[in-house]
C-alpha cells in the first residue's frame, strides 16, 4: 500500500476521534491531553503526506517511462525463459507452473482460448516426427557433453521480403488494385477528355485452413532420466524443423492435402509471371527479368530486386566466364548489379534439379511502395494438447501440437518465376 494512502487513512481516524472529543462540553484532563496529542500528530502527518505525494509522483513517472518502453524486447526476454519441461511435467504429473513459464501461459490464455497449455510461437515451433522419444534415445546425465543439434535450412522467406502477420482469430484479406484511372488528352477544343474507367481490386485472403501439427511421445523414464538440457535440445530441434517445414510450404506448398498454396508451386493460380528460360544460367536471364520488373513499374533499379536460386545454379554461375578474354565470372556480374544481400541460395525452398537434361527454377521478388511481395499469416501461438489415455498403460505422455499457417501474395507484378533453367555442370560434375 502506498505511504500516502496509509497517512490519509490515519488522518481520517484522527479527525473522527477529535470530533468525538470536541463534542464534549467538559472534557477531562486525559481527554484534553489526548486532543493535544492528536492535534500534534495531525499537523505532523500533513507534512508527511505532502512529502509522500512528492516521492510517489517521481516513482510514478519512473514507472510510467518503464512501462512505455516495455514492448517486444521484454516479451522476447520473457519467452526465452519459457521452459517446455514444466509444461510436460504439468501434463504428466499435474505439477504447477512457475516463473516465466507461468507468466507466458497466463498471458497467452488471456488473449485466446486454448484446450491445453499454449506454447509461444516465438519460443518454439514443431515438426512432424515419426516414432517416439524413449530413454535409450536421449542423453544420460552421467558426464554427458552438450547435445549437438541437427542441421536445418535458414529461413528463405524473410530474406525474400515475406511479411509475417500475427492473426488472433478469423480471416484477413488484402484488397489489391488491378485496374484504375486512365488519362487521355483532349483532342479538340470542344472535345472531351478520356472517359471514365472502372477501379477494380482483387482480394488476397489469409484463411486458417492449413494446420501443421506434430505428435510427440515421451516415456516416463526419458522425462526422469534427463533434465533441462533435454528440454532445451528438443526445443531447438523443433524450432529448426518447423522453420524448415513452413519455409518450404511458403514456396512449394501444393495447395492441397492440408498444405497452403506456395508462391512457386501455384504461381499460375496467383497470376505470377512464369518465364521459361531453356538455357544455362547467366546474368543475362536475371537482367532481362529485372527489365520486366522495371517495365511494370515495380522497381527503378536492379538493387531493388531479390533473387533466389539453388546452390547448383550458383555453382554454374561461378564457373562460367562472362565471355572469352573477360576475367570476370557470371556470378560476379549478378552480385555487382543486384547486390550480395539480395541473393538467396536455398535447397529447401526450391525443388531439386530434375529431368534430362537437369533443369531447375528461380524466384525474383521486390518490395514496392513498402508493400511486401508475400504475406504469411500465423494464427496465435502453438496449441499444446495432452492425450492422457493412449499411453496410460506404460505411464507415457502423448502430446499433440498445432500451428495454423497460410500464405498469399500482394501484387503479382512483384514476383516472377524463372523455370527450365538448365544445369551447366551435370550431376556429379
Amino acid at each position: 500500500m502506498l505511504e500516502s494512502v496509509k497517512i490519509a487513512r490515519r488522518q481520517s481516524e484522527i479527525r473522527q476521534e477529535l470530533a468525538t472529543l470536541a463534542a464534549k462540553a467538559e472534557p477531562s484532563e486525559d481527554e484534553t491531553r489526548s486532543m493535544e496529542k492528536l492535534d500534534g500528530e495531525y499537523r505532523t502527518n500533513e507534512t508527511r503526506y505532502r512529502a509522500a505525494l512528492v516521492a510517489e509522483d517521481v516513482e510514478r513517472r519512473d514507472a510510467k517511462g518503464e512501462l512505455e518502453t516495455r514492448g517486444d524486447r521484454q516479451w522476447s526476454d520473457l519467452v526465452q525463459r519459457f521452459e517446455l519441461r514444466q509444461v510436460a511435467l504439468a501434463l504428466d504429473e499435474g505439477r504447477k507452473l512457475d516463473g516465466a513459464t507461468a507468466e507466458v501461459v497466463e498471458e497467452l490464455r488471456s488473449s485466446g482460448g486454448y484446450r491445453g497449455y499454449p506454447i509461444p510461437l516465438e519460443s518454439l515451433v514443431l515438426e512432424r516426427r515419426a516414432g517416439e522419444t524413449i530413454a535409450s534415445g536421449v542423453p544420460n546425465p552421467i558426464a554427458t557433453m552438450p547435445i549437438i543439434d541437427r542441421l536445418f535450412a535458414d529461413s528463405a522467406a524473410l530474406r525474400m521480403g515475406a511479411q509475417m502477420i500475427s492473426i488472433p482469430q478469423g480471416e484477413v484479406e488484402f484488397p489489391v488494385a488491378t485496374s484504375g484511372a486512365t488519362v487521355a488528352w483532349q483532342q479538340t477544343e470542344t472535345g472531351n477528355v478520356g472517359g471514365p474507367s472502372a477501379y477494380a481490386t482483387t482480394d488476397r485472403p489469409l484463411k486458417p485452413d492449413n494446420t501443421l501439427g506434430v505428435q510427440m511421445k515421451l516415456t516416463r523414464k526419458s522425462l526422469k532420466q534427463s533434465g533441462a538440457s533435454l528440454e532445451q535440445a528438443v526445443r531447438r530441434d523443433m524450432a529448426g524443423a518447423m522453420q524448415a517445414a513452413i519455409d518450404k510450404a511458403i514456396f512449394l506448398g501444393a495447395g492441397a492435402s492440408g498444405e497452403p498454396s506456395g508462391v512457386i508451386a501455384k504461381a499460375s493460380t496467383y497470376g505470377i509471371t512464369e518465364t521459361s528460360i531453356g538455357a544455362e544460367p547467366s546474368w543475362a536471364i536475371f537482367r532481362k527479368a529485372v527489365v520486366r520488373f522495371m517495365l511494370s513499374n515495380a522497381v527503378s533499379a536492379p538493387t531493388q530486386v531479390r533473387a533466389m536460386f539453388r546452390p547448383e545454379v550458383w555453382d554454374d554461375l561461378d564457373a562460367m566466364r562472362a565471355g572469352d578474354g573477360y576475367p570476370i565470372w557470371e556470378m560476379d556480374r549478378v552480385v555487382a548489379a543486384m547486390g550480395a544481400g539480395n541473393i538467396t541460395l536455398s535447397s529447401n525452398a526450391l525443388a531439386a534439379p530434375a529431368g534430362d537434361p537437369l533443369v531447375t527454377s528461380a524466384l525474383l521478388t521486390t518490395t514496392a511502395g513498402g508493400v511486401a511481395p508475400i504475406f504469411v499469416g500465423l494464427w496465435g501461438a502453438i496449441d499444446l494438447i495432452r492425450d492422457p489415455y493412449s499411453d496410460a498403460q506404460s505411464g507415457g505422455l502423448r502430446v499433440t501440437a498445432l500451428a495454423t499457417v497460410d500464405v498469399t501474395i500482394s501484387r503479382s507484378a512483384q514476383l516472377e518465376v524463372l523455370t527450365n533453367i538448365k544445369r551447366h555442370v551435370l550431376a556429379g560434375g
